[in-house]
C-alpha cells in the first residue's frame, strides 16, 4: 500500500512538473489562458466534490461562495491599492466570509434531507444572487465592473504558476482531509446517515464542516477567476457556476478528487473546441447542443465517472488474475 501511495504521488509530482514547465516551453496565450481556467474551475469542482462524493449532499446553491470570493476580490481591488498584497488579503476575506456564510447556512439547511436541501440552497443562492443585482453602489448590478489586477500578473505566466500551485495545495490539503478520521466519518454519513449516528457521531457537525470547508475552497476559486478576468458581474452567482461544478464532478468521478479535475479539463476543452467550430461550420453554432450529447454519451458509458470506471475496470481484472497456491506443494509433501 504504502509503495502503491508513492507511485501515485511520484506520477502527480512529474504532472505537476510538466505543467509548470508547459508555458516556458510553449508561447501559446491560449492554450496558458485555457489552462489557468482549467485549475480554476478544478479547485471549484473538488469543493463540490467534498459534499457530493464525501459527505453523500447536493447542493443547488454552491455558486454563491463561488461569487462571495469573486466579489470580495474584485471590490478591494477597485476601492483600494492593486498590489499583491491586497489580493491576498481579499482571498482571506473572501474565505471568512464564505467560511461563515456556509456556517450559518449549513446549521439551517443541513437538518433536511435530500431534494429539501437542495431547494433551500438554491433559494438561498438565489437571494445572494438578488442582493448583487440590487446592491450597485457596491456590485454595480448586473453591469458589473472591471478592475485592475496587481502589477506582478501582468505576466500572464505568474497567473498560470498561482494557479497551478493553488491547485496543487488544494488537491493534498482536501486528499490529506478526506483520508483523516474526519473525512471516514463522512464517508459513513454518506454510506448511512442512521447507523452513523447510532455509533454516537454527531451527523450535522460533521456535515457543517463539509460545507464550510466546500465553501472556503470555492471562496478561492472565485477569486482566482475575477483575476483571470479582471471584471466581475452577477454571473458568478448563477446557478450555472453550480451545474458547471457538479457536472465536473460527476464526469471525472464523484468522491476521488482527481476526477473533478479531469472532468474540469474535459467540459473546459468540449466548450473551447465545440464554440471554436461553430466559426468554421454552421451546424456547430448550437454547440450547446452537441455539449449535451457529450454529457449523455458520458453518463452511459461512464455511469461512475471516468475515475471511477477505470478504477472498477482495474479492480475487475485483478481479481480476475489466478491465485496461485503457494502452500499446495507442502500439502503434497505432507501426504507422501
Amino acid at each position: 500500500m504504502k509503495s502503491k501511495f508513492q507511485v501515485n504521488n511520484g506520477i502527480l509530482l512529474v504532472l505537476l512538473a510538466a505543467l509548470a514547465v508547459f508555458p516556458f516551453v510553449s508561447d501559446s496565450r491560449t492554450w496558458t489562458i485555457l489552462l489557468t481556467q482549467i485549475f480554476i474551475f478544478s479547485i471549484l469542482a473538488m469543493s463540490y466534490d467534498i459534499l457530493l462524493g464525501y459527505t453523500g449532499i447536493v447542493s443547488f446553491g454552491h455558486a454563491m461562495f463561488f461569487g462571495m470570493g469573486a466579489y470580495a476580490t474584485a471590490i478591494m481591488l477597485n476601492r483600494f491599492d492593486q498590489t499583491l498584497s491586497v489580493f491576498l488579503l481579499s482571498i482571506v476575506v473572501g474565505m471568512v466570509i464564505s467560511g461563515v456564510i456556509s456556517f450559518l447556512v449549513g446549521l439551517l439547511t443541513l437538518r433536511l434531507k435530500s431534494h429539501f436541501f437542495a431547494m433551500l440552497t438554491l433559494a438561498v443562492s438565489g437571494l445572494f444572487l438578488v442582493l448583487a443585482e440590487k446592491w450597485r453602489t457596491l456590485t454595480h448590478g448586473n453591469d458589473g465592473f472591471t478592475f485592475r489586477a496587481p502589477d506582478f500578473f501582468k505576466d500572464r505566466v505568474m497567473f498560470y504558476l498561482l494557479v497551478l500551485v493553488c491547485l496543487a495545495l488544494v488537491y493534498f490539503l482536501l486528499r490529506r482531509f478526506v483520508s483523516s478520521p474526519l473525512g471516514r466519518v463522512l464517508i459513513a454519513v454518506r454510506e448511512n446517515e442512521q447507523r452513523t449516528k447510532s455509533l454516537g457521531f454527531q451527523t450535522l457537525h460533521y456535515k457543517v464542516i463539509a460545507s464550510v470547508i466546500a465553501g472556503v475552497v470555492a471562496s478561492l476559486a472565485g477569486s482566482l477567476y475575477a483575476i483571470s478576468l479582471r471584471f466581475v458581474n452577477t454571473s458568478v452567482f448563477t446557478l450555472d457556476i453550480t451545474l458547471d461544478a457538479l457536472l465536473m464532478t460527476i464526469i471525472g468521478g464523484v468522491g476521488t478528487l482527481i476526477g473533478p479535475i479531469i472532468g474540469a479539463g474535459v467540459i473546459e476543452l468540449a466548450q473551447h473546441y465545440l464554440s471554436g467550430l461553430a466559426k468554421e461550420y454552421p451546424i456547430f453554432e448550437r454547440w450547446i447542443i452537441f455539449f449535451g450529447i457529450i454529457y449523455i454519451l458520458a453518463v452511459i458509458f461512464f455511469p461512475r465517472g471516468i475515475v471511477g470506471t477505470i478504477r472498477n475496470a482495474f479492480w475487475k481484472r485483478k481479481n480476475n488474475e489466478p491465485k496461485v497456491d503457494i502452500t499446495a506443494p507442502k500439502r503434497k509433501e505432507l501426504i507422501k
